[in-house]
């Protein structure tokens, strides 16, 4: 009786459950058991999933307290979900477990859900789409419980949410519109009225209404009841103040931050110091206070993760208050931590390079701006002005090292012999010092090591009666290979010379020690011992002999010419720092030093005028009495050149005189652009003597550099490029030579004459002067074989090939065989009869000549079986197919072909330069100033 009872009882159980299971029923157990299910079971693993995965975001999103901190802590990345990523795991569970319980536990019966938990399934869908940046599914997702789920208990918080994601949709104006409603709807003032409103302040912020965002703040930090929000939104809120000026309010909202203490995560504390540090006044605040506060923190255990910022803001402050030795002592504290704070380490090596660069230690200062740029972003404009000032102090580095050595060398050689033996003595002493401190602590470390080979080898000996000889191997390869001997070249140095203080230089051989010990070397290694202690002696004595003033009083210059030579080489390079400081750094006092320093170590006459020129300029800014003294100066002493007459009457407007650097540069490119290379190459010259130190000099150069490749070949202008490149580094036309150096040179260098087969052919006929007798009468024959002929097609141009030779040149043949024709008629036909060499040559070959100026090499047949035409990428084609040749025509034939062309009449064209040949050589179309062969 009792089975059957048993028996009923289970079956009963089983159909109860098959109803309650049941998606299909809407009865008060199957909406109940769903809902149970939903609810504690499937959504709650689902948010414990998503709660997972924004611990994660936040740990991944670190803030940049350098800006405005966004409302919420998620930052959008740009490249987020690309195909193929890998997605986060948690909100990939919480994704799965919402679709779970929509797809299993949804009781979508005649209309309508009777599973009250379906709203919740779609909101952590959402949630975790969000999270993953997807925002257009979450939007759906979000949007879907709006629509199917108008009455439920979280639909302001789903609103919120559908909000938020607008806003990542840069939908940011629908987002406020909407969020303004809401907030109208919303009749308790709870969390979720302190969400809308810190949602509707991140709209504002995003369409820049600061004001609006602050009041709408407000609110949401009073009503929040996370600790974390309040103290991220209070420390928004006086960044907010900062921004908009209110510099006493931003202060106040600071110090509510750093009052909340441990409530608030440390990090805003922290930087709530710190802003309020940036605040400080420096001449009239309690800087006793001020230090004291920040010792106080920087001694606090609970504040070590972040001494880099603590350790920065008190840099700031003794950099502020000039004292150099304290402030560099911080930075370097700051960057020993490591921040993660990539802008912070940045500031960190540009205030060094500041501190470097203001106490004239320019190779120091330039490594801290290579690192300060290495932490930055590229494209920012901090970025390009820091690199920009890199750049620049290239030069600085280059020139005052000149400067600095060539002053040294001059004062030591006009010293007297005894000034000279004391100022070497002082070196070798300092030496001395510098070497006996080097050896002291490379035997303390020695020691050090020793110590702790002992100490390791004692703890191995300890730990072998425990562990097996393969675990005893094992770990004294791993854990004492970092101690080992060989690995310290500290130690190392210091056993050699204690080795050779001991045993001197030893060969190596087997019983080396009982060999050296008892003597036993005979013969032929007696030979080597003795070699070997000669050698010895002589390392003594030269390494004593540096000790000693004459070492160093040998090796300084005693020719008066070679003293004269560093002394230029030196007042040039006070006149380049001089013009540096003064155009690029805007340092006026230094710029001032370097020139005034220049004018009283009597430098050559051509710089004595432009110095007193640009120390006018500056003492126009920095001593107005010296800048009236200086003119009148000028004026006096050059009253004939162009500085004197600028400043007596500074209106006439030299620049449209034609004498200006600008007018007189214009003048020598126009005459460039019409050919005239040999009339401009002649004027150049005087030019750049002339307007030396005016920044159109570079200009000038590099148009020197472009004549010189038109008419010297590839050689020389590269090496007039590099003269360029040199002397100018910072100028653009030496930045531009420096790139036509590394990339256009090669290419052209590359090219070679080739003796395939081509379209387009030229007749050369070598003159000296276009306009001898001799060339005159040629030019008339071919223009009369022209117009006989009727050879319309045919032009004839007068190219430069160099200074003293140029060509006749006959273009517009389509082939070898025509071009011998026609040389031949005109060699043999009594009514032309030329009597000077025909050089028949391709178009391509013609154009690699008047590049490398090879004519010679053409004429002697040094031609290549396939051309090697670079690529605009520097790389070369594949040769060529040669075409099929045609079996050569005979003269007559030849003579034939030309005399049945009946053509119209083509006039000879002058031409006093090499067509096309700009581009050929790499170079800019135009390196004027203004329009191309046009005044202004």
């Amino acid at each position: 009786m009792k089975t059957n009872t048993l028996k009923y009882f289970l079956y009963t159980g089983l159909f109860i459950f098959l109803i309650a299971c049941s998606t299909k029923k809407n009865t008060f157990l199957s909406r109940n058991s769903h809902a149970l299910s939903t609810e504690y079971n499937i959504l709650y693993n689902g948010q414990m999933a998503l709660d997972k995965g924004i611990e994660d975001v936040k740990l991944q999103n670190k803030d940049n307290f350098w800006e405005l901190l966004p409302i919420e802590r998620m930052q959008v990345n740009e490249a987020a979900m690309l195909p193929g990523d890998t997605r986060n795991a948690n909100f990939q569970r919480a994704e799965e477990k919402a679709t779970k319980a929509i797809q299993k536990h949804s009781m979508y019966i005649q209309g309508s859900e009777k599973n009250p938990q379906m709203d919740e399934a779609h909101l952590l869908l959402g949630k975790s789409r969000y999270y993953e940046q997807r925002f257009v599914p979450a939007l759906e997702a979000f949007n879907y419980v709006l629509y199917k789920y108008p009455k439920s208990d979280k639909i302001y918080e789903v609103k919120i949410w559908r909000e938020k994601t607008n806003m990542r949709l840069e939908n940011d104006a629908i987002a406020v519109n909407n969020l303004t409603k809401l907030l109208k709807e919303i009749k308790f003032k709870d969390q979720i009225f302190a969400d809308a409103n810190a949602a509707l302040a991140q709209a504002f912020l995003n369409l820049e209404q600061k004001d609006s965002a602050v009041a709408k703040i407000k609110l949401a930090t009073e009503f929040t009841k996370s600790n974390e929000e309040k103290a991220r939104y209070r420390f928004i809120l006086g960044q907010l103040y900062e921004s908009l000026g209110y510099k006493d309010s931003a202060f106040a909202k600071y110090q509510e931050v750093i009052d909340m203490n441990r409530k608030a995560a440390r990090q805003y504390v922290i930087q709530a110091h710190a802003k309020q540090a940036g605040q400080f006044d420096y001449a009239q605040g309690d800087t006793i206070a001020f230090l004291k506060k920040f010792n106080d923190l920087i001694e606090d255990r609970e504040n070590r993760p972040y001494l880099d910022v603590l350790h920065h803001q008190v840099a700031l402050f003794f950099d502020k208050n000039k004292n150099i030795a304290q402030a560099k002592k911080h930075y370097n504290i700051s960057l020993k931590k490591k921040s993660q704070d990539t802008y912070l380490t940045a500031s960190n090596y540009r205030n060094l390079a500041d501190i470097y660069f203001n106490r004239a230690k320019y190779v120091t200062a330039g490594k801290y701006f290579d690192s300060t740029l290495v932490n930055l972003k590229p494209r920012t404009r901090e970025f390009n002005l820091i690199k920009k000032k890199r750049e620049n102090l290239e030069d600085v580095i280059k020139y005052e090292g000149i400067a600095q050595r060539n002053d040294s060398i001059i004062s030591l050689y006009k010293m007297s012999n005894e000034d000279k033996v004391a100022y070497f003595e002082k070196h070798i002493e300092k030496i001395k010092k510098e070497e006996a401190a080097a050896l002291k602590l490379a035997e303390k470390e020695a020691q050090i090591k020793e110590n702790q080979e002992r100490n390791s080898g004692n703890s191995v000996q300890d730990n072998s009666k425990k562990a097996t000889a393969t675990e005893n191997t094992k770990s004294n390869s791993n854990g004492n290979q970092g101690s080992f001997y060989f690995y310290n070249p500290t130690t190392v140095a210091f056993g050699q010379k204690e080795f050779q203080k001991k045993w001197g230089k030893v060969t190596l051989q087997d019983n080396w020690r009982n060999s050296a010990a008892n003597g036993s070397l005979k013969g032929k290694d007696n030979d080597t011992k003795e070699e070997q202690l000669a050698e010895e002696t002589k390392d003594v004595a030269k390494a004593e002999e540096r000790f000693t003033p004459e070492f160093y009083i040998q090796q300084l210059p005693t020719n008066p010419t070679v003293i004269d030579s560093l002394s230029k080489e030196r007042n040039f390079a006070y006149y380049q720092l001089g013009i540096i400081y003064k155009e690029k750094f805007k340092e006026y006092q230094r710029a001032a030093d370097k020139l005034e320093q220049l004018l009283k170590n009597n430098p050559e006459e051509r710089l004595v005028l432009p110095s007193m020129y640009h120390l006018y300029k500056v003492y126009e800014i920095i001593d107005k009495d010296k800048a009236a003294a200086m003119k009148s100066q000028i004026i006096s002493m050059y009253p004939n050149s162009r500085y004197a007459q600028i400043l007596a009457n500074p209106n006439s407007q030299m620049a449209e005189s034609g004498d200006s650097p600008k007018s007189v540069y214009e003048n020598l490119y126009e005459s460039y652009q019409n050919h005239e290379y040999k009339t401009v190459l002649a004027e150049i010259n005087g030019a750049i003597d002339r307007f030396t130190g005016d920044e159109i000099v570079p200009k000038l150069e590099l148009l020197k550099a472009n004549l010189i490749g038109k008419l010297s070949g590839l050689e020389e202008y590269g090496k007039a490029l590099n003269f360029v490149a040199l002397n100018y580094p910072n100028s653009e036309e030496g930045k531009r030579a420096e790139r036509m150096i590394a990339v256009d040179l090669p290419k052209l260098q590359a090219l070679q004459l080739s003796s395939l087969d081509s379209k387009n052919w030229k007749i050369l006929y070598a003159t000296k002067d276009f306009e001898d007798q001799p060339t005159k009468v040629l030019r008339e024959k071919i223009a009369k074989f022209i117009k006989e002929r009727g050879l319309e097609k045919l032009s004839v141009s007068l190219d430069i090939y160099t200074m003293t030779d140029n060509f006749v040149v006959i273009h517009g043949l389509n082939s070898k065989d025509l071009a011998d024709g026609i040389t031949a008629i005109l060699k043999d036909y009594k009514e032309y009869k030329v009597q000077e060499k025909a050089i028949v040559i391709s178009a391509e070959n013609y154009t690699i000549v008047q590049i490398k100026k090879n004519i010679d090499e053409f004429l002697a047949g040094n031609l290549t079986a396939t051309p090697t035409q670079p690529n605009w990428d520097g790389t070369f084609e594949k040769p060529i197919v040669q075409q099929e040749q045609k079996p050569a025509q005979s003269q007559e034939q030849s003579k034939k072909e030309v005399q049945n062309k009946q053509q119209n009449n083509q006039p000879v064209k002058p031409s006093s330069g090499m067509e096309g040949q700009d581009s050929e050589f790499g170079l800019p179309p135009s390196p004027q100033m203004g329009t191309p062969g046009k005044k202004g």
